[in-house]
Order: structure tokens, then C-alpha cells, then sequence
């Protein structure tokens, strides 16, 4: 197969793979060969992609290189092989969350957004690691064991798509599609060093996402599904095949997608940037590589404004975690409900500990939920306020870099580094929560190393439906600023 001249194709983007397949540069099957000789040969020291189907997929891409013999052409992916999350449903495949329990829980159907995938060309070829029940930074669980990070192999690649940015990384695919409730998309973006975009709540369907006996609901609060991928150029290439304007799977009907997006080209953004927060520490190595990024904004004539807060951070975090966890704990048999109460009963009721609110929120009666999603509603009013006078927030999506595998114990007990003392790990989730919580756009977007070789990133937050807005500052960064730049095991001969 013929190389660019700048390296291994695999590690080149979606779009210009699917282009070269147009161009004859390569052949689709040609493609998916070297991805599953890379993931052969690669995959056994980082495990981001345990289940494979190279079989169908090796008859899917044959066929689309017999269709484009013939002058037909699928769609913007066609032939280009990718991957997606372990939690949708590819039909003959298992869908697990990571539970011993659904090892052998084969979908019958695939998702609607792997449909629409699909439908757009592309040839799915494995699915990637995840958390038990997709609730951790770290992507591990008794199914398929641990995933670890590209750019150094004793750190977590973040979760819960953490197979998913872990894979596109080390070069094993092309696009990734992921899920975010709790920037399960955006986490492992900023730890594997690639691009991840959540996008407005409501726009891309859950269909086909959910484990049994939820597995056509179309909606779950706060959760989006999202792509991941090695360029921004990209993301925008998914969320156009991802969401339809027009569509009766998603929460908003048959409503069209009315798109926030008044055209501003990159430069004449108006731009807030947040570098730390009470709520949630962050540490030196992620406000450098944010100040180094403001540095490049104002050489380039974009005005910045530091440190602007566009809600109270205290009541977001607090509103967040309640609902987080009620969405999360909304799906307990009953004998762990009864349990999960019985926990919360221990908990004064001004303990604002994450353990408190996560097992409060977990069993929270309609009525502490109705409360809750009122203050949210304030929330809204108060982003709705600050995108009046700002067209962006960029700020941290975690408060470090990837942290060393940690699987013991609760998340609240495991500790991370920050700024020379500890910090429990799920204090991060605060710079989740900020947009979350309001289902407001944030794309993800790498910035640099750490003193330490570790990737670090930033969301690029926006307005409800200003996707494109994200969108196209994220791809005005990378290609000005910092484009895709793979780990060394990526590289191996």
C-alpha cells in the first residue's frame, strides 16, 4: 500500500483517508489490513480495542471498493475503517458496559448512529474498551481487563471512552464514536492527546446505547453521543453524519436543528478563558499549557478575557453532582436502591462531600428532582447571560494530566497529584459538569505535553447549538496552532 510521504497513513485523518480511497491511493481492504496489522501488532501492550470483527468488516470493505469501481460513492466515509465504543450496539457483536454479567449480551440491531455511520460509508471493524458501567476515568472492567494510555502504558487513557482516544492515539483507527455524560469523551481526549466533541444535548441519538431494558431510549439526561477522532477537521466531518435536522430519534422530534451559528471566522471571537477553580484545583501543567494558548490567541489578534465566570461554580457543581448521579442511579435494581438509601441516610445533610451527593443524588425522590432541575434552570439563564457578551469559554476539561491505573477502592478514595499535594480524583469532574449539566457544546482539543510527556487539553465551550462555532474554532487551533502529534509506540516499525 502506498505511504504519504509524511508517515504511516494510519495515523493520518478520517477525511484524508476517505479521500485517498476516492483517489485510488489506497483501497479500502488495503486500509483495514494495515489497521488490523497495526492493532496485531500494537494492541497487546495497550488493549483499547478487545473486540474485533474483521471477518464482516474485510466483506463490508470489499464491497466498497467493487462500488467505487463502479463509480458509486457511499458517503463521506466510505470504506474508511473505524471503530466505536464498547456501549453501542453493533448487531452480532456483545455489548457488556464492562459487566461479567452481559459478556454474552449480543446486540440484534445496530445503534442509530453506527447505522448512520455506516450509512455514510464507513466500515466498522472493532469496538473499544470501557468502565464498568461506563462510570470511571479509567477503562477498566472483568470482561476485557485494562486499557492503558498510549503515551505511557502506567496511566489510565481516561474514561469512559478511553479505548476509544486510546486507540486513535496509537493509530488503530481512523474515527472513533463515544459517549459523555460525565466527559467520557472529553476526558480521554485530554489524557490520549486527540479531538473529542460532546455536542448539544438532544442533537445525536442514544438509540441502541443502552443496556437492556433501556435499550431504545432515546434520550438519558445530561448523556450525548459524540465522535472522537485524530483532527477536528474530522469531528465536524462525524457530527454532520451524526446528527440530521430532521429527526424523530432524538428528543427533539421532528423539530429542525435550528444551529447557533452567526459565521464569526476564529479571529473576531470574543473569548473567556478560565485557568483554575475552587471547586476543583488545577494543576500547573494544564494552566501552562492554557496561558501558552492565550499567548497564541492575542499574537493572532483574538480578544481574551481571563478569569470572566459564567456561572457560580459552587452551585453548578452542586447541581451537577445531584443529577449526575440521579440520571446514573436511575437504572438500580431494587435491592441496590434500598442499599444505596441506606448509605445516603449516613450523611448529614449539609455534607457536601462527593460521597454524600453522589449516593443523595443516586436515590433522589420526582420531587428532590424537580427541585434540582429548577436551579438548573437558573443555571441556564446565568450561561445564556455570559454568551451574551463572551461567543467562547475555553477552560480545563480535567485538573491534571493522565494519572497512574488506580482500581481499588471508591472513586472518591483515589488520589491524584495536584500542585504537589492530593486531590481526589473525581474533584475533576466539576470542569465536566460546567457545560454538562446545561447540555451546552465543548470540544475537546489537545495543547501540548507536560513536563512530564503527557498530553494536555481544553474544551472549547459554546451556547446551546453553537456546535459549529466549537467546531471551527477547534479546527482554526489545530491548524495554527498544534496538529495531531501520535506517541512514540504509534511509531514503532
Amino acid at each position: 500500500m502506498t505511504r504519504p510521504a509524511d508517515g504511516d497513513p494510519a495515523l493520518l485523518p478520517a477525511h484524508e483517508l476517505a479521500r485517498g480511497i476516492r483517489r485510488r491511493a489506497w483501497s479500502s481492504v488495503e486500509l483495514l489490513d494495515h489497521f488490523a496489522a497495526r492493532v496485531e501488532r500494537l494492541d497487546g501492550r495497550i488493549n483499547a480495542m478487545p473486540v474485533r470483527d474483521l471477518d464482516r468488516a474485510r466483506d463490508a470493505a470489499r464491497a466498497a471498493d467493487e462500488r467505487l469501481a463502479a463509480g458509486q460513492v457511499d458517503g463521506p466515509l466510505h470504506g474508511v475503517p473505524m471503530s466505536v465504543k464498547e456501549s453501542f450496539n453493533v448487531a452480532g457483536l456483545s455489548t457488556t458496559y464492562g459487566f461479567e454479567a452481559f459478556r454474552h449480551n449480543v446486540a440484534a440491531t445496530d445503534a442509530v448512529t453506527v447505522q448512520r455511520l455506516k450509512a455514510a460509508g464507513a466500515v466498522v471493524f472493532g469496538k473499544t474498551n470501557v468502565p464498568v458501567s461506563l462510570a470511571d476515568w479509567q477503562s477498566f472492567n472483568p470482561v476485557y481487563g485494562t486499557t492503558n494510555n498510549p503515551w505511557h502504558l502506567g496511566c489510565t487513557p481516561g474514561g469512559s471512552s478511553g479505548g476509544s482516544a486510546a486507540a486513535l492515539a496509537a493509530g488503530l483507527t481512523a474515527l472513533e464514536l463515544g459517549s459523555d455524560i460525565g466527559a467520557s469523551i472529553r476526558n480521554p481526549a485530554h489524557y490520549c492527546g486527540v479531538w473529542g466533541h460532546k455536542p448539544t444535548w438532544g442533537v445525536v441519538p442514544l438509540v441502541g446505547h443502552e443496556l437492556v431494558p433501556m435499550a431504545d431510549a432515546d434520550a438519558f439526561d445530561i448523556a450525548v453521543a459524540g465522535p472522537l477522532a485524530r483532527s477536528a477537521h474530522d469531528l465536524t466531518l462525524a457530527m454532520d453524519i451524526l446528527s440530521q435536522p430532521l429527526d424523530a430519534t432524538t428528543p427533539l422530534g421532528r423539530l429542525p436543528v435550528a444551529w447557533r451559528d452567526p459565521g464569526l471566522p476564529p479571529r473576531r471571537c470574543r473569548v473567556a478563558v478560565l485557568f483554575d477553580d475552587a471547586e476543583a484545583e488545577v494543576d500547573a501543567s494544564v494552566q501552562q499549557a492554557l496561558r501558552d494558548l492565550v499567548d497564541f490567541l492575542r499574537r493572532d489578534g483574538v480578544q481574551v478575557t481571563e478569569d470572566a465566570r459564567p456561572v457560580d461554580s459552587a452551585e453548578a457543581n452542586d447541581v451537577y453532582l445531584h443529577l449526575l448521579r440521579a440520571a446514573t442511579g436511575s437504572h438500580y435494581d431494587d435491592a441496590t436502591y434500598v442499599q444505596v438509601q441506606q448509605r445516603a441516610r449516613g450523611y448529614a445533610a449539609d455534607d457536601r462531600s462527593y460521597a454524600a451527593r453522589h449516593m443523595r443524588g443516586s436515590v433522589f425522590t420526582h420531587r428532590d428532582w424537580v427541585r434540582m432541575d429548577q436551579r438548573r434552570s437558573g443555571l441556564r439563564r446565568q450561561w445564556a447571560a455570559f454568551f451574551e457578551r463572551f461567543d467562547l469559554l475555553i477552560c480545563p476539561v480535567a485538573t491534571t494530566p493522565a494519572f497512574p491505573h488506580m482500581q481499588s477502592g471508591e472513586r472518591w478514595e483515589r488520589m491524584i497529584s495536584v500542585n504537589g499535594h492530593t486531590q481526589p480524583s473525581t474533584d475533576a469532574l466539576f470542569w465536566a459538569g460546567y457545560p454538562g449539566i446545561v447540555g451546552i457544546p465543548a470540544t475537546a482539543v489537545p495543547l501540548g505535553l507536560s513536563p512530564q510527556g503527557l498530553p494536555v487539553g481544553a474544551q472549547i465551550v459554546g451556547p446551546l447549538f453553537a456546535d459549529p462555532l466549537c467546531l471551527r474554532f477547534a479546527q482554526w487551533i489545530e491548524d495554527h496552532y498544534r496538529a495531531f502529534v501520535p506517541p512514540p509506540i504509534a511509531l514503532e516499525a
